[in-house]
């Protein structure tokens, strides 16, 4: 089967430091060239990949300097998508909703996986303008402001099995990766850490938008010692500071459509202690993976049971659920339904 994954441009495909979206587009173009496909990435030009890149444009938006306007670079995508469009049996668009004009008008099958929160003011009367287009969820829940559009099937993220080592050592601390903005808890996190009386790691980008919330909310909590913030990691340092941890913490306040970072934490061994919000009940199995809790008090408790959990059984619930191959299936299955017959089921 020919297929397009249309990236966003934000960052590379993969990122080089942060980025989730791109990280899953990577490892799936990987999975679907094994399994014998022909993959073109419309992606940035300072992108990695095993599949044909086709860029629009020279650097990622985060890395490029001057500044560019994001809207120019997703003009000289959707061209590009355009031009090339009739060479593909299926497009795989990753960028939430900018392309549906376009390609609901090229004749070329198309399917969008949204990546994001879909509770935004707007989204409703945009899905109805396109009854026709087809997407995927990454969870159920993320599904539930929208329940008017097409929904293909709910494809749950993956990662390659064999690209991290797991620990099974009990871990040394407490770990937080991921934005440091509001809704993702990091000041939740630093209590829960000091009212456990663990130290806490850090790991984190931090958006240009949340400067302000850093300097006044959070850069008093870190101390340097029991409270440290060790910046942004890339794969290799990732795989590390996940595996020496006891737990991640994921105590989020937002609708979380996934959540990369608890499987990722799965991948070493690593449990996780997550509220109960979003999507985290699709993704831990409390008791087996993490501990699903209700509130800061009950995170602190699931610290201290952290010994009841086996940090093999945490990797092999990741191996059962959560391997890329098993998300590049699932995305081939939709591929199916949606290409011309001819093209069903071959390689």
């Amino acid at each position: 089967m020919r297929i397009a994954q249309i990236a966003p441009l934000a960052e590379s495909v993969p990122p080089k430091l942060y980025g989730g979206t791109e990280r899953v587009i990577a490892w799936l173009i990987d999975e679907l060239i094994d399994a014998g496909h022909d993959v073109s990435l419309f992606a940035s030009g300072d992108s990695a990949t095993r599949a044909r890149l086709l860029s629009p444009w020279s650097r990622s938006l985060r890395m490029g300097r001057p500044r560019a306007d994001p809207a120019v670079a997703y003009a000289a995508l959707l061209e590009e998508v355009v031009r090339h469009g009739p060479e593909f049996d299926i497009i795989h668009c990753h960028i939430d909703w900018i392309h549906l004009p376009v390609l609901s008008r090229l004749g070329v099958p198309f399917l969008t996986t949204v990546h994001g929160r879909l509770d935004w003011q707007g989204l409703p009367d945009l899905v109805r303008r396109f009854p026709e287009a087809p997407f995927v969820s990454i969870s159920q829940s993320q599904r539930s402001p929208l329940p008017e559009a097409r929904w293909l099937a709910t494809v749950h993220h993956g990662l390659p099995v064999n690209s991290v080592r797991p620990s099974y050592l009990p871990g040394k601390y407490l770990a937080f990766l991921g934005r440091l903005s509001p809704d993702k808890g990091p000041e939740a996190a630093i209590r829960i850490a000091r009212a456990a009386g663990k130290p806490l790691r850090i790991a984190a980008k931090l958006p240009r938008a949340e400067q302000r919330y850093f300097k006044q909310r959070l850069e008093p909590l870190i101390d340097g010692e029991e409270i440290q913030l060790i910046g942004e990691v890339n794969d290799r340092t990732k795989e590390q500071f996940l595996g020496d941890a006891a737990a991640l913490l994921f105590p989020i306040d937002w609708p979380e459509p996934f959540g990369l970072v608890m499987i990722e934490a799965m991948a070493c061994g690593t449990p996780t202690i997550a509220f109960r919000y979003g999507s985290v009940t699709e993704v831990i199995d409390h008791g087996v993976s993490g501990f699903i809790v209700d509130d800061e008090g009950g995170a602190v408790a699931a610290v201290a049971r952290l010994g009841q959990l086996d940090r093999r059984v945490v990797r092999a619930q990741f191996e059962r659920r959560f391997s890329a191959n098993r998300m590049a299936e699932d995305y081939l299955h939709c591929y199916e339904r949606l290409a011309p017959a001819g093209v069903r089921g071959a390689d």
